[in-house]
């Protein structure tokens, strides 16, 4: 499929081409072209070595966290609700503890940190599969949710911004956890009724209820808020956040007597 996508690239380029040089009498069409390819050669170099260095501080504090056991203690907090949305998964399986690892890398926006993690997370869910060629309901909820990708702090999408020039890349905070939280939420319903999950269960009906309810009200108040409030808000909503996550790991860290330098290295 990629083979044909990227061979098509250049098919659909070239005719492009050709339509603006014969019909619309762009002369330099071809020599925009042949510019335009070393250009973004160079760009993606340079998207390269940022994003290298993002996800190498990013995996660093991840390294941290999972040091001093706060992803151990995210996945006790979360087994509960991944226990009842994954039934057939016996309490305490490794698979909880790598789901959740991959939200975190997913919350903080490093898409590409949480793609090793999901696939040894359904690797090993994969052990629990009776039948190698059918996917199993908690392997398709996994995959639902990963896709859907609750994104608390879109790092990557900041250092992006932040490579092409924008002024405050933090802006986007706001849309994107807007976004990710409908998303994430649409996903969780649509494969609980096709799975017929007992959403209806107290403690999943409040958890899911409360954090529904939580996020309307947030809504509502950002709908009193005017443009430029909450292009406000939104920049500092993000980059507080991010400098209380950073600092919170390290804190936590330091306080369990953790090594945070020779952690995070």
């Amino acid at each position: 499929m990629l083979n044909t996508l990227w061979l098509w690239f250049f098919i659909i380029g070239m005719l492009s081409g050709a339509y603006q040089f014969l019909i619309l009498n762009e002369t330099e069409v071809f020599a925009n072209m042949v510019r335009s390819l070393f250009d973004m050669a160079e760009l993606s170099v340079q998207i390269v070595l940022v994003l290298f260095g993002t996800l190498s501080l990013w995996l660093g504090f991840l390294r941290i966290a999972e040091k001093a056991g706060l992803i151990e203690k995210l996945a006790t907090l979360l087994s509960p609700i991944l226990g009842r949305l994954m039934p057939d998964v016996p309490h305490g399986h490794p698979a909880f503890g790598l789901i959740t690892l991959n939200f975190a890398a997913n919350g903080l926006g490093l898409d590409n940190a949480a793609t090793p993690i999901g696939l040894r997370a359904m690797h090993s869910l994969q052990a629990l599969n009776t039948q190698e060629k059918t996917a199993t309901n908690a392997q398709i909820l996994f995959l639902v949710l990963n896709s859907s990708s609750l994104t608390i702090l879109p790092v990557t999408i900041f250092m992006y911004r932040a490579q092409q020039g924008a002024t405050d890349p933090t802006l986007v905070f706001l849309p994107i956890l807007l976004a990710t939280f409908c998303s994430s939420m649409v996903g969780l319903i649509s494969v609980a009724i096709a799975q017929r999950l007992p959403l209806w269960q107290p403690f999943l009906l409040f958890t899911l209820g409360g954090l529904i309810a939580a996020f309307a009200l947030f809504v509502a108040a950002l709908s009193t808020l005017s443009a430029s409030a909450l292009n406000v808000v939104s920049s500092l909503m993000g980059n507080l956040s991010l400098l209380l996550v950073i600092v919170g790991f390290l804190l936590y860290a330091a306080a369990k007597k953790i090594s945070v330098y020779d952690a995070f290295i």
